[in-house]
């Protein structure tokens, strides 16, 4: 009893203070109005029959989806896609190169809707087109690209040329070694469904992409023909993915070196960072202009077979491991070693000095290849790396953390209480 009573009187002195009450109410009230607040916001999100208006409004459905349920390839086709036919957007080649090499459109113009005469004529000039590593190029707006195309395009330009096979058999139902129109269709409605399926965390694609069959696109009339009578054998499968990843490579390096026959290394480092959102960015800009002088430059070819290391990442990773202790960082020799294992090409001197002293952080000549991998990562996928949602568990965090900081705040104007 007498501890109870010494502990009764703790806290009626503690009351009595006159600066107590405003204390914990600056520190706490932010924290318990963001809670309340908060906690309505989510019951009212998750519980539709309690809510206070006593009736729905049902709007039409859009085709093209909200933006908050929106993935971000999605939301990327829609930006750069110019043409609109039979109530659905579509991609010109051109508009899938610009897509690939800008972030965004700057002034975009009012969609133009193609009569049946003009995507006719866009078929002719597709059936009649020479294959080559400027075909896109050379259709420019001549052409339509629908949006599961988009995605399976997507996908060719960050396959290595190992994986062109087991993508062409990937087409080949049948497995009787060539491609009809009616398999190409079939790859095209599992690639929209395996993109646009929702995982329990990560991307904000709501539903599959349906897409009509009847409509005829430049793709289709390049591989079958104008009525789909052609069959794709395997050798002009192959031409096309390494051509199309041909194209863009000259694109982004007459892009990043302003139209110069070699890049500058600098230059290099902006191509290598373009696309990512590292924390650690800054640093690396300060590593390259501290550590890399100016007047030297890259050649194409140097550019080339980077282009073809970084799409052969998952075999870089597994080569690391396999020459070096987990997780541990690693030095040029192994880095050169393990490129050679993943891709059988050396990268050159020139090349590898760039790429230690943009991401050699602490100056030990060696990088930790599980962060140059997340960086690779989103320069190969050009910023449509999936994001994870901001759920129930961020909110709460972000909660206490402004409780905690109004609590600081407030006691660092009145003095601690304790």
């Amino acid at each position: 009893m007498a501890s109870w009573g010494r502990v009764a009187g703790v806290l009626r002195n503690f009351w009595r203070r006159p600066w107590s009450y405003r204390t914990l109410h600056r520190a706490l009230g932010p924290g318990v109005v963001g809670s309340v607040v908060g906690s309505g916001l989510i019951y009212y999100h998750f519980e539709p029959s309690k809510r206070f208006l006593p009736f729905t409004v049902h709007a039409e459905e859009e085709k093209v989806l909200p933006v908050s349920q929106t993935s971000a390839r999605r939301m990327r086709f829609n930006q750069f896609a110019s043409m609109m036919y039979d109530k659905e957007l579509y991609m010109t080649p051109r508009d899938f190169l610009f897509s690939i090499m800008l972030e965004n459109v700057d002034r975009k113009l009012q969609n133009k809707a193609l009569t049946k005469k003009e995507v006719d004529k866009m078929l002719d000039a597709a059936t009649r087109a020479q294959a080559g590593n400027s075909l896109f190029r050379n259709f420019g707006d001549d052409g339509l690209i629908s949006y599961t195309e988009y995605l399976f395009l997507l996908t060719i330009l960050t396959k290595p040329h190992t994986g062109f096979h087991i993508a062409f058999k990937m087409l080949d139902i049948d497995g009787n070694e060539h491609v009809d129109r009616k398999e190409f269709l079939k790859l095209k409605k599992i690639i929209g469904k395996i993109k646009e399926k929702v995982p329990k965390e990560g991307a904000t694609d709501m539903k599959p992409v349906v897409e009509e069959d009847g409509v005829n696109t430049t793709l289709q009339a390049f591989f079958f023909g104008r009525n789909g009578e052609n069959k794709l054998q395997y050798n002009g499968f192959c031409r096309f993915m390494e051509d199309l990843q041909a194209e863009v490579q000259e694109m982004e390096f007459l892009q990043f070196s302003k139209g110069m026959d070699t890049m500058r290394r600098e230059d290099f480092a902006e191509w290598l960072l373009h696309y990512t959102n590292e924390e650690a960015n800054e640093a690396y800009w300060e590593n390259m202009r501290k550590r890399i002088p100016a007047g030297q430059s890259i050649t194409f070819d140097e550019f080339k077979a980077f282009c073809l290391f970084t799409n052969n990442l998952e075999d870089f990773a597994f080569s690391v491991k396999m020459i070096s202790e987990a997780n541990r960082p690693i030095g040029m020799v192994q880095f050169k070693r393990a490129v050679k294992i993943a891709t059988g090409h050396d990268l050159s001197e020139n090349v590898l000095d760039t790429v230690f002293k943009i991401f050699d952080l602490d100056g030990d000549n060696c990088l930790s290849h599980k962060e140059f991998i997340g960086v690779m990562e989103d320069r190969v996928l050009r910023g449509l790396k999936v994001q994870p949602q901001r759920g129930i568990t961020d909110y709460w965090k972000c909660v206490k953390r402004e409780t905690l900081k109004g609590a600081q705040e407030a006691l660092r104007d009145t003095g601690s209480p304790f």
